[in-house]
């Protein structure tokens, strides 16, 4: 099966995509070609990536990487691509296309939610041979179990409470206001993480695509405008950040419910 979209930025976009696509669909072990990200969504410019992720039988992955490193110098249009704009890009992976969730520890959260969202649900597969694909959608589509949404929910909320926000009046009094807006950034992501889990959606990412994300897919407009102002600081040298934390432990408290 092949599919068509009239949503790229640029010519150079859609005829790096075609050949791509072309290219991977020869291939018997190729069992999907997805354009994913801002063009797969309509939110690319000229400037835009084009990312693409490509599914391959397991035990075929590491051939067709390395197929694909040879020919991709040579190919011209990916070459026509990267001159398309200023920061136009090809991103590409080749695998398996096999998901396992990972560990929310004290260092950063696990993007695991992010990666199925943006290949099962905002994706847009150019081709599709098979059923494997598909099988590999129905894991985790509509969304994870119950058992393992709890379990990331309780993980999100720990991050963002207890490992992030905690910490952030300890760092102003020593004066360390830079390492504690990290900690308060880095608990606004868990925050996003946990919104998205409470409400059984999957996330597009992070640190992007906030407004889309809140006001849009997850039908909290009212929620939205609250995010803005937490990042609005007078005097970063101060006490600013502490109501800030507390601002976003309320939203924490309020919003990452079961």
């Amino acid at each position: 099966m092949r599919r068509t979209i009239d949503a790229y930025p640029t010519k150079a976009h859609e005829r790096a995509a075609e050949e791509i696509t072309s290219y991977f669909a020869a291939r018997d072990e190729t069992d999907a070609v997805l354009l994913v990200c801002s063009c797969a969504r309509g939110k690319a410019t000229v400037d835009s990536c084009l990312d693409m992720q490509v599914i391959v039988a397991p035990d075929a992955v590491v051939e067709i990487e390395a197929e694909w490193q040879r020919h991709a110098p040579q190919d011209e249009t990916i070459t026509e691509l990267l001159r398309a704009g200023r920061f136009s890009d090809l991103h590409l992976d080749v695998w398996d296309g096999v998901l396992a969730p990972g560990t929310i520890d004290e260092e950063a959260i696990d993007w695991f939610e992010v990666s199925v969202g943006n290949l099962f649900v905002y994706s847009v597969p150019l081709f599709v041979r098979g059923e494997r694909f598909e099988r590999l959608a129905d894991e985790w589509l509509p969304y994870y179990d119950e058992t393992l949404r709890r379990e990331r929910l309780g993980a999100a909320r720990w991050f963002v409470l207890d490992n992030n926000l905690a910490r952030i009046p300890w760092f102003l009094d020593r004066q360390l206001y830079f390492q504690a807006f990290d900690r308060f950034y880095r608990a606004f992501q868990g925050f996003l993480l946990g919104l998205h889990v409470s409400r059984r959606t999957y996330p597009i990412a992070y640190n992007k695509w906030i407004r889309e994300q809140v006001a849009e897919n997850l039908g909290l407009p009212d929620l939205y405008e609250q995010l803005p102002p937490l990042f609005e600081l007078e005097h970063f040298e101060s006490r600013a950040l502490e109501r800030k934390a507390a601002a976003l432990r309320a939203l924490a408290d309020e919003d990452l419910t079961v």
